[in-house]
């Protein structure tokens, strides 16, 4: 099998900012579209229109962020304009634009390799010309695609599942405790730090080891799960310095407080690690409300009102542990939120089943990405 440069294989059209008395937000002129921010979850989500656009891109173009985070991928779905953060691809004969779009899907990494730029990478039209895309007849290009389409529509149904189920628990919640704002079942309240041990972890910036004990942050909280693949390691001085201020036990919740915001989980496994900028909250001494029950209500509308809507910063957001402390709860009867309990237990059996579901499809598709870009 040989290969071609991405720019004998498609047309790259890099973007180009208009000036940005041209921007509005009535709908005046077409669509445009900076960078991967404006990326939703299937299709560009239009926040800006512009009624002097320069580069222009048709319907069906295949845009590619070139800033960074470079190499984030979506179709254009209506003639836009596109600022410098972009680039718009159309294949020439012979070559099927979705299978392009999986073999820059499978090289992401390499595109932001080719960056260059110390505060803000980017990647240029000739370097991104420059990356091979394996040259196959027309006819295996789209059953690679069939192939992989039919993996991620999978994919994105199962995915489906777990929103429907996480709605369910939320319905629950609202079914059996009312709307915390307007407290319809008339609940006693408190606070949440009263009621918990509310802390934090370091705020210093202990050295880094290449070994050691591993340190969690925001980063390493995610979908749900602690993943300590790319931590930072201190020293075992650090380590119980640090514990001693906030030891984190099986049981606790723990959330981001800088960056991806809110996002609570309970520790299930041996926390053999310390805590920077993650919200600790315990429940040794908490006598009237449980932990699961805990973790529901900072998932809801009722924490996002009434905490993230408080979020400071610029381009680093962060709540404040006082903001947290002094969230006002309900505090149902300990026998009504064990009923929640084994409720949320039930739902989240269910989702650990779709989960290991699509832990198997995710591998199938690397394995296809890697035997057909590889």
């Amino acid at each position: 099998m040989g290969y071609l440069r991405l720019d004998e294989v498609c047309a790259l059209n890099m973007g180009q900012s208009p000036s940005s008395d041209s921007y509005n937000q009535e709908g005046n002129g077409i669509p445009f579209f900076q960078g991967n921010a404006d990326f939703g979850e299937m299709y560009p989500i239009t926040r800006v229109w512009c009624d002097k656009p320069t580069k222009i891109v048709n319907r069906g173009t295949l845009l590619i962020s070139v800033r960074a985070p470079i190499g984030a991928l979506n179709f254009a779905t209506e003639k836009s304009c596109i600022g410098r953060g972009l680039a718009g691809l159309t294949v020439k004969a012979g070559y099927d634009l979705k299978y392009i779009y999986y073999a820059l899907r499978y090289k992401e990494q390499e595109l932001n390799n080719r960056g260059t730029g110390s505060t803000f990478k980017a990647i240029s039209k000739s370097s991104l010309g420059e990356v091979l895309i394996p040259d196959i007849s027309i006819g295996k290009q789209r059953d690679c695609v069939k192939k992989l389409d039919l993996i991620q529509r999978t994919f994105v149904d199962e995915k489906k599942q777990i929103v429907q189920l996480d709605r369910l628990i939320k319905s629950r919640f609202i079914e059996m405790f009312g709307d915390p704002f307007t407290n319809p079942k008339r609940w006693e309240k408190g606070l949440l730090g009263d009621v918990c041990d509310v802390r934090d972890g370091t705020h210093d910036s202990p050295q880094y080891y290449n070994e050691g004990y591993p340190l969690l942050t925001s980063k390493n909280i995610t979908s749900g799960k602690i993943d300590l693949s790319n931590c930072n390691y201190i020293s075992e001085e650090d380590f119980i310095k640090i514990n001693e201020r906030s030891k984190v036990d099986i049981g606790d919740i723990i959330m981001p407080m800088i960056g991806t915001v809110g996002k609570p989980l309970i520790v299930d496994i041996q926390p053999d690690f310390a805590i920077k900028n993650v919200a600790l909250i315990k429940f040794g001494k908490a006598v009237n409300v449980r932990n699961i029950y805990i973790k529901a209500l900072l998932e809801s509308d009722y924490f996002d009102r009434s905490v993230i809507s408080k979020i400071r910063g610029g381009t680093q957001k962060f709540i404040a542990l006082g903001d947290i402390r002094k969230l006002e709860i309900l505090l149902p009867t300990m026998d009504m939120q064990q009923k929640f309990e084994d409720f949320a237990i039930q739902v989240d059996g269910l989702k650990v089943t779709v989960q290991k579901s699509l832990d198997k499809i995710q591998l199938l598709f690397d394995s296809l990405m890697q035997e057909y870009f590889g």
